[in-house]
């Protein structure tokens, strides 16, 4: 059939390039991206957390210890106030007691404070309030050595003149040491601001990275889809040209043959029939050869019937000649009486002229639907309906047997499988129709057809 095979070399392999890859690759991208932020994150988390821990904790804990040990400071410093005072009772030697006091609290504030410190304390900066202590312990021990030897004026003296000035640099050390943990703690927490500030600086990086990769990869999946979808609607009208130049084949392949056989054969045997008409009329009234002959005539217009039949079954004529309607009234009694089922044909609505290419398809369909009723339904009647709507024609088909043996779709509908339903669905588009085939509440198979009006007067075959 050289008309079918044009369009079917203008098929090109088609040289798109499946989205998969694409998609799989910017979903990697995306992961890669996630988990690497997630990373860095924790670092970030992590330094924080050790930022606070290691300096902040430990600054505060530190400055605990030195405001304990300016406090004992500050404790000789009014010891050694009262000492001084000449209208004090008490002997300089009373005062040894709680010298010894601040003496032992104040070694142990230093070793803890030393442990808290770390390498926040520099070596001079240990050895110098270290020294600074030994040289000031040692004075108390030489003045409450001069106290417990009577020499209570030259112990104050000593008071005056050494212990106060040591206790009062020992006082400035510890001074600038909570000075120096103040700073340390502001410096801590400017720090911590600015791992904040990077933190939430790439937090919006991210984000901003994340939103442009899923849009890059929407974009990419809506052109894809596109694509995908502008090629699947070219497959659609490609496969409707295709079925359409089938459908028009197969129906030019009938029409012939159906002339064929009526004309050809059917004059053939006209002929054969006449021949042995007048042969039967020579031969003797009664005679062996008159009734051969005659038996012969009858085979001959048997066939003949059969012939016209099958001619009409393949191509009615009389659908070009009287119309649809006039095809059915004849049709569908034939069918009754080829069958043996009581076919129910009702007919309504106020008719109009039906386009003869149209009136093929719907006489192709309505014959593939009592092919399957005789076939598959195991019933024995059925109903067909011809409606003349205001802008449409509805056409129905229904039986009470054992329906269509289906298989769910993806949409969750039930299917019907079968050559004759494709073709059916292929000639009702055709058309501009609607085919939908349900199970009534009887059970059953239910076919209804609906063409719009215009579509049945100005369909070309």
């Amino acid at each position: 059939m050289p008309s079918l095979q044009k369009p079917l070399q203008k098929q090109k392999p088609s040289s798109q390039r499946s989205p998969t890859t694409g998609l799989l690759f910017g979903l990697i991208i995306t992961l890669a991206a996630v988990l690497g932020y997630a990373s860095y994150i924790t670092v970030q988390l992590g330094g924080l957390r050790r930022l606070q821990s290691d300096m902040v904790d430990r600054n505060r804990k530190d400055s605990l210890q030195l405001l304990r040990i300016q406090n004992d400071l500050n404790s000789i410093a009014l010891a050694m106030r009262d000492m001084l005072d000449a209208a004090e009772p008490y002997p300089l030697t009373a005062w040894s007691a709680q010298f010894e006091r601040i003496h032992d609290d104040l070694d142990a504030g230093l070793k803890l404070e030393e442990k808290l410190a770390g390498a926040n304390r520099t070596p001079e900066q240990r050895l110098y309030l270290n020294q600074s202590l030994a040289q000031f312990w040692d004075a108390v021990n030489r003045m409450f050595a001069l106290a417990n030897n009577t020499k209570e004026n030259e112990a104050r003296e000593q008071i005056r003149l050494t212990l106060q000035a040591r206790q009062q640099a020992l006082s400035t050390a510890v001074s600038r040491l909570l000075v120096e943990n103040n700073e340390g703690e502001e410096q801590a927490a400017a720090r911590i601001t600015q791992i904040y500030d990077s933190v939430q600086r790439q937090l919006y990086l991210f984000l901003a990275a994340t939103l442009i990769a899923i849009a890059l990869t929407s974009l990419y999946l809506i052109r894809a889809n596109r694509q995908i979808f502008a090629r699947l609607a070219e497959l659609s009208e490609q496969r409707s040209e295709l079925a359409q130049k089938l459908i028009s084949t197969q129906e030019s392949t009938l029409r012939h043959i159906s002339r064929e056989l009526h004309d050809e054969f059917g004059q053939v045997l006209t002929a054969i029939g006449a021949m042995l008409g007048r042969a039967g009329n020579q031969a003797p009234e009664g005679s062996p050869l008159r009734q051969d002959l005659q038996e012969v005539r009858e085979i001959a217009q048997s066939t003949l019937n059969n012939i016209r039949s099958l001619s009409q079954a393949l191509h009615p004529v009389l659908l070009e000649e009287a119309g649809l309607e006039s095809t059915l009234d004849w049709y569908i009694p034939t069918v009754e009486r080829q069958t043996g089922i009581r076919l129910h044909y009702e007919k309504s609505g106020q008719s109009f002229p039906i386009e003869t290419g149209a009136g093929v398809h719907l006489y192709r369909i309505i014959q593939e639907a009592l092919n399957n009723v005789s076939r598959h339904a195991a019933v024995t009647e059925a109903w067909i309906r011809l409606r003349f709507l205001l802008n449409a024609l509805e056409l129905e088909v229904e039986d009470h047997g054992k329906g269509f043996v289906s298989e769910p779709s993806g949409a969750g509908e039930n299917i019907p499988r079968g050559i004759g339903l494709v073709a059916m669905r292929e000639r009702a588009e055709l058309i501009g129709g609607i085919l939908n085939i349900s199970r009534p509440t009887q059970g059953g198979t239910l076919l209804r057809l609906k063409i719009p009006q215009e579509k049945l007067q100005t369909h070309a075959a």
